[in-house]
């Protein structure tokens, strides 16, 4: 990028904003959300990922939050999930149909169902995004690796309008940080 482009997007890896949001990974969400969070390039960690769930505490989106808090300095969370996610209307069966048209062998499934993979949980629909978020929120809240005053807010995205609704205000739960 000879003419320099590029400019206006520099910044360090340390959020300005002192804020990490975990949100679906909906193409929708890309410039909508951080627009309708009123952040710049550079103002947040973003983690990105199915139905924005923490599904479980030690697995890479947990990690990844942990990473931003206690190594780059984020003091905040923000769980965010979006209405009319596709997550909502998954359904394992059709997923692995459309896994074995792909070419995955169905004893690939068999095998790794045998082996005490839970595939059908894990693909599972989600019932309610509100439910979700305020799960993720307790589940980011009381890891045991989570300082007590990090503030994990819980809100749902209208991926239409960007209009954002609170779910769990993360205010209500945190001590003083210290530094």
């Amino acid at each position: 990028m000879e003419d320099r482009q590029y400019e206006p997007y520099r910044t360090t890896k340390f959020p300005n904003k002192k804020l990490v949001v975990l949100s679906c990974m909906d193409t929708r969400l890309t410039d909508l959300l951080p627009r309708a969070m009123n952040l710049q390039n550079g103002d947040a960690k973003f983690v990105k990922n199915a139905g924005a769930v923490v599904s479980h505490p030690f697995g890479s989106t947990m990690r990844s939050i942990l990473v931003a808090v206690h190594e780059l300095g984020a003091e905040e969370v923000c769980v965010i999930g979006h209405y009319d996610c596709g997550m909502s209307s998954i359904d394992p069966d059709k997923t692995f149909a459309h896994m074995i048209e792909h070419g995955i062998a169905l004893d690939t499934i068999h095998t790794l169902e045998h082996a005490g993979i839970d595939l059908r949980t894990w693909f599972q629909r989600i019932d309610s995004i509100t439910d979700s978020v305020q799960n993720s929120v307790e589940m980011i809240r009381t890891h045991p690796l989570v300082a007590g005053w990090v503030k994990v807010h819980g809100l749902v995205v209208d991926p239409e309008i960007g209009r954002l609704d609170l779910v769990v205000d993360g205010n209500a739960n945190s001590q003083e940080p210290h530094h």
